[in-house]
């Protein structure tokens, strides 16, 4: 065990703040040498969970072993109910959201797309859930590693999407999920990148089991199924009315960075780590800025300071949220910048942009900002992204070129 709250921040060299306990107590971590998979695990745990569903699909199988074997073990006190399909998954943690149980369920790429009716149901209901995504391709071809073209096809259901970077931010933005969900009645999908984090073991630095019990609490109380008085859910609605429920839904949605943001910071209150809507990097006089989701904004941020000691003006932003899409946030960082580089790892064929620059161009527009944009796709399936692969784009994006341009990037490969 280690005394005291450790302040070593995320490997960008970002720091928590001073890790103020507000639970009135001296801190303890316990490290633990983690893979994602099982950081998810320890962090349901230690939640207070209800109900898991889940049904098993590489690379997410671990998350839901180990929760087995928890449960197996005495360690998990909620039920655990292994079912025959990802979409009976989802099934059932809408049945268990419905009697106001927490619930929790994992998933990734093929099994995601099998939930999809699903993911449309639990979020216009209104039900508060977690979800893990291990990241993966869709096939065809058969590709079992990472891209982002699973979540990036469910990202217009009406979920919470958050993203981490490593196996100690997938724990504690699990852990936070739970807690976000409940206050905004909406499911929240936490995103962690398959085998680069799932399979990738890191020191995780665990807080107490008593500690995150008394954060995440319990559920607070709502309309069930279970209520004395009878209540039903998920009813036909014709066209004079639809609308009304869906504006409803998407003014939750709109609404819920405050309430986000709160649970962010009482979390960094009795953990001493700090996340935020974007993670910023080197972007105070940046000429050129990166932007990415996912694990490789470390390896892009290595590349920049590399640069930056050689007198490159360059940075990298990443989002630790997607939905909702951090607007505000995203245009004070960049609004100096001369030009952003996108970075997708998913592919929206036949529209004028990928997922991710689809919303970078808007939020411009909306603004009246006008920036050359590179739009890289890049690392699907897997494709491998080096540092020097950053410092090239980088490289790139520092010369006079095009207002607009679009390429594939493959280690190295336009």
């Amino acid at each position: 065990m280690c005394p005291g709250l450790s302040h070593q921040g995320h490997r960008d060299g970002q720091r928590g703040g001073e890790g103020v306990v507000e639970l009135g107590e001296r801190l303890e971590y316990k490290k633990m040498l983690l893979t994602g998979d099982d950081a998810v695990a320890y962090a349901v745990k230690q939640s207070r969970v209800d109900l898991v569903a889940a049904y098993p699909i590489t690379p997410q199988t671990v998350i839901v072993e180990r929760i087995a074997e928890f449960a197996a073990n005495g360690e998990f006190e909620g039920e655990f109910v292994p079912v025959e399909s990802e979409h009976s998954a989802m099934s059932a943690c809408v049945g268990g959201a419905l009697t106001g149980a927490r619930v929790f369920t994992a998933t990734a790429s093929q099994g995601l797309a099998l939930m999809h009716e699903i993911l449309y149901a639990a979020a216009s209901m209104r039900l508060p859930m977690a979800m893990a995504v291990a990241n993966r391709a869709l096939n065809a071809p058969l590709n079992i590693h990472n891209d982002h073209s699973d979540i990036m096809g469910s990202r217009d259901s009406g979920w919470i999407i958050l993203f981490s970077e490593s196996p100690e931010e997938a724990y504690d933005r699990v852990i936070q999920a739970f807690k976000i969900s409940e206050s905004v009645d909406l499911p929240v999908a936490v995103n962690l990148d398959a085998f680069t984090l799932t399979h990738s073991a890191e020191i995780v630095r665990m807080l107490p089991d008593e500690v995150i019990a008394r954060f995440v609490g319990r559920p607070p109380r709502r309309p069930t199924l279970l209520d004395e008085r009878s209540k039903s859910f998920g009813l036909m609605a014709l066209p004079d009315t639809y609308q009304y429920f869906k504006d409803d839904h998407y003014r939750s949605m709109e609404e819920s960075p405050p309430s986000i943001r709160r649970v962010e910071e009482e979390y960094k209150g009795i953990s001493g780590r700090s996340y935020e809507p974007i993670k910023k990097y080197a972007l105070e006089d940046a000429d050129v800025v990166m932007i990415m989701l996912g694990s490789y904004a470390g390896t892009a941020r290595m590349a920049a300071r590399r640069m930056r000691s050689e007198g490159h003006k360059v940075g990298v932003l990443s989002l630790g949220w997607y939905r909702p899409f951090p607007k505000r946030e995203i245009l004070d960082a960049v609004e100096d910048a001369d030009t952003l580089v996108v970075m997708d790892r998913a592919l929206s064929y036949g529209a004028p942009a990928n997922p991710l620059m689809t919303d970078i161009i808007t939020m411009l527009y909306e603004a009246g900002m006008r920036k050359r944009i590179i739009n890289v796709a890049y690392g699907l399936g897997g494709g491998e992204f080096t540092e020097d692969d950053a410092r090239t784009l980088l490289e790139y994006a520092l010369k006079e070129g095009p207002r607009r341009e679009f390429f594939f990037y493959y280690g190295g490969r336009e």
